[in-house]
């Protein structure tokens, strides 16, 4: 193959968004440098692309024949994990000017608006084509179309990512405002603030984020909740880790007294429950017939196993709700329990449950539990004609987690399994039932 053809193939693989066959054509010698195949993909946010060809040699920062450069084209293009690809391939510390034309801009389409932006920027006056879109991994953002041009609105998480990446540290208000701007807990405007702030370790920027826990928005009431979720990370790196348990557990305790917001409210129980909080066994009575199923949905995991007789009660209650998900914890939360003669149909009851979300649940519940009884072994057998694997391997493992001596024959009729499964730590469970159970040598 030509050198010609190699570049014409790599080309063709940028326009396709094929990252694994740019990386193969690199490789084999083909020529990143030319300043529109960068652009090409920073264009199309086709970040691994984008990363591929900035890892192979591409300049990032070239000049364009209008002043920009690939990197500052992906700063106006508002997304976050293409700007990332770029920056985090680029070889050494941007320029102090560069940097701070990058921020500016970031800062100025942010302000504005993606929409607000473009629309100064094309004239057009018409609806402009709004959707939402993945970004990344794990985040998603809007993708606004109007006037022939095309950016997302991911302009926040692009300024608060440059700010940490040169370490100015922006006032804890601001980068909660900008969470909470577009109200999707998975934009990721959001995300960056949150990884950010959780990243700046300091007691002063904690006390600043868990302040806004008064707010009156539910929106910042719910991230400060994200943040202390993930704040863990703290007490574990910092030089004074009891200091930060203390204060969450005191903010904790009375946050859950006050909290008015359903959501919000099950967010904060379900810290109580993380912490094995003291007061956790309190919230959960006193929650247990909350009008909010997301409420209701964190009870069963906050009472101490084995459960005692009145959270037994309140358990089994929650068994009978009509919300799915309420069913589902139930169902978890009982797994563990040796249950009556009386009480072991509701038990059988989640087994059988219409939700099939509860069902998995409860089949995944059943490899911990204490109930030996024959119903329940017979209702797991079952479960190995289920169409979805994930129950019938469920069900095998917890046969084998009681010993069940035809538990061969249960994991043959879980059959191959799934590339999602192959690496599931039940596919284990015949293994181990083996070294239990068969002799050895």
């Amino acid at each position: 193959m030509t050198e010609q053809d190699t570049d014409r193939r790599l080309a063709a693989a940028v326009r396709a968004g094929d990252a694994e066959a740019v990386r193969t054509l690199l490789e084999t010698g083909a020529d990143p440098g030319r300043a529109e195949l960068l652009c090409t993909a920073v264009d199309a946010f086709a970040y691994e692309v984008a990363e591929a060809l900035v890892a192979g040699g591409a300049d990032p920062d070239r000049e364009l024949p209008d002043g920009t450069t690939p990197l500052l084209r992906a700063v106006e293009g508002g997304s976050p994990a293409v700007v990332s690809a770029l920056l985090d391939e680029r070889p050494g510390p941007l320029p102090e000017a560069e940097r701070d034309r990058l921020l500016v801009t970031a800062r100025w389409w942010y302000e504005r608006g993606a929409e607000g932006e473009l629309r100064r920027l094309t004239g057009a006056t018409g609806p402009a084509d709004v959707r939402w879109v993945r970004d990344g991994a794990d985040n998603r953002v809007e993708e606004v179309t109007l006037g022939g041009r095309t950016v997302r609105a991911g302009h926040g998480a692009v300024l608060t990512w440059l700010e940490w990446g040169h370490r100015i540290l922006a006032p804890v208000g601001e980068l909660v405002a900008r969470a909470v701007r577009h109200g999707d807990e998975k934009h990721t405007d959001r995300s960056a603030s949150l990884w950010t702030l959780v990243q700046r370790q300091s007691a002063q920027t904690w006390q600043e984020v868990v302040a806004f826990h008064r707010d009156p928005s539910p929106l910042c009431r719910a991230f400060v909740a994200d943040f202390l979720s993930l704040g863990g990370m703290m007490s574990a790196v910092t030089a004074h880790p009891a200091w930060y348990e203390r204060k969450r557990a005191e903010l904790l305790g009375g946050w859950a007294e006050t909290e008015r917001d359903g959501r919000v409210l099950g967010l904060v129980l379900g810290l109580l429950d993380a912490d094995d909080h003291p007061a956790a066994r309190e919230f959960g009575l006193r929650h247990c017939g909350h009008p909010d199923p997301r409420v209701r949905r964190r009870v069963p995991p906050l009472f101490a196993r084995p459960l005692d007789p009145e959270a037994l009660r309140v358990v089994l209650d929650l068994g009978r709700d009509p919300d799915g998900g309420v069913r589902a914890a139930t169902a978890e939360a009982l797994g563990a329990e040796e249950l009556s003669e009386e009480d072991r149909p509701v038990l059988l009851a989640l087994l059988r449950d219409g939700d099939p979300e509860v069902v998995r649940r409860a089949v995944r519940a059943m490899a911990w539990s204490a109930d030996p009884s024959p119903e329940v072994t017979e209702a797991l057998w079952a479960f190995l004609d289920a169409e979805d694997q994930d129950v019938r391997l469920g069900a095998a493992y917890a046969l084998s987690c009681r010993d069940d001596p035809a538990t061969v024959e249960a994991y043959a009729r879980v059959g191959q399994l799934s590339p999602e499964l192959a690496g599931d730590h039940r596919a284990d469970g015949l293994w181990r039932w083996r070294f239990r159970n068969e002799p050895k040598g």
